[in-house]
């Protein structure tokens, strides 16, 4: 169909986006979580996120983002709009992008029944007596299927005192809830399916080297240039990032190659007057004058 995708195999995994869908994130009712999450558990895996979108609960905004997401990255994250009520609606959009139907999955319905509790306002709830509630229920077990690829690819379990399922569509892209303790829990449990894809496969990831300095950005900006030329081939990056109001700035080294970073520390604790952290923030005097931290900012 026109705008659609062919399935992404399962290859080695690369890059990475995040997809938050939600009207209540846009207007300020929630605050996302999700994606800082995301970003941390891909950096532990050395896979490169490359892109974190926040959109609405629009069927062709999804529409749109699923299609483009899938195409451009090896590994996508949704979180968000997979509830009972009218107005979740991920799954029928990732269906709709990819020409796909709903399909109620009856062993994620199963684990539902089994592992969900009832709730205080709903005493009277039978699984076996159709109603409103069974219906709305329903919705969160009606995935999009591809009878052409194997069911246990495309509906994922990977916790077994939840009856939550990941639905991947399209090879690539996994439908998490936007509820953080869920999203944060399902992701987490992807890891041992990740980690044979990974280029790193023991999952060690990338590391980062933290420097403290009192100099402000602009007075190490010619160094850090010339560091980052250096430092590029190796596959280090180099980073600074100003702390408003604070007495030090940061500068940061990230890669794979430790030694290599490593045997930078003596230059450039040496070249930003400044030393190795272990955490952000750890050197600052408590009651440091605000304007001094001001002048080192810039």
């Amino acid at each position: 169909m026109a705008g659609s995708t062919a399935t992404q195999p399962k290859g080695l995994i690369h890059t990475a986006a995040c997809l938050i869908i939600g009207d209540e994130v846009l207007g300020g009712k929630t605050v996302d979580t999700n994606s800082a999450y995301m970003a941390k558990f891909c950096f532990s895996l050395g896979i490169s996120l490359r892109r974190i979108e926040v959109i609405s609960d629009a069927e062709d905004e999804i529409v749109e983002a699923a299609r483009r997401m899938s195409r451009n990255y090896d590994f996508v994250v949704t979180s968000g709009g997979i509830g009972p009520t009218h107005d979740d609606i991920t799954y029928q959009s990732i269906a709709k992008a990819f020409d796909l139907p709903l399909k109620l999955h009856e062993d994620a319905f199963e684990r539902m029944k089994r592992l969900s509790k009832p709730h205080k306002s709903q005493p009277n709830f039978d699984w076996n007596v159709p109603s409103a509630a069974l219906t709305a229920k329903k919705r969160m077990v009606e995935l999009p299927l591809d009878d052409s690829r194997p069911y246990e690819d495309q509906v994922i379990f990977v916790d077994d005192n939840l009856w939550v399922p990941i639905s991947c569509v399209n090879g690539n892209i996994h439908i998490l809830p936007g509820v953080p303790r869920l999203f944060q829990s399902l992701l987490d449990g992807l890891k041992p399916l990740l980690l044979p894809r990974l280029t790193d496969p023991e999952g060690k990831g990338v590391h980062r080297i933290l420097f403290s300095t009192p100099m402000a950005e602009s007075a190490v900006a010619e160094y850090l240039t010339q560091l980052q030329a250096k430092a590029e081939p190796k596959g280090v990056k180099v980073g600074s990032y100003p702390r408003w109001g604070k007495e030090h700035n940061t500068v940061t080294l990230v890669g794979k190659d430790v030694e290599y970073m490593e045997s930078l520390i003596p230059e450039v604790e040496e070249a930003v007057q400044g030393k190795r952290v272990l955490v952000e923030g750890e050197d600052d005097s408590p009651d440091a004058d605000p304007e001094a931290g001001k002048l080192a900012s810039g």
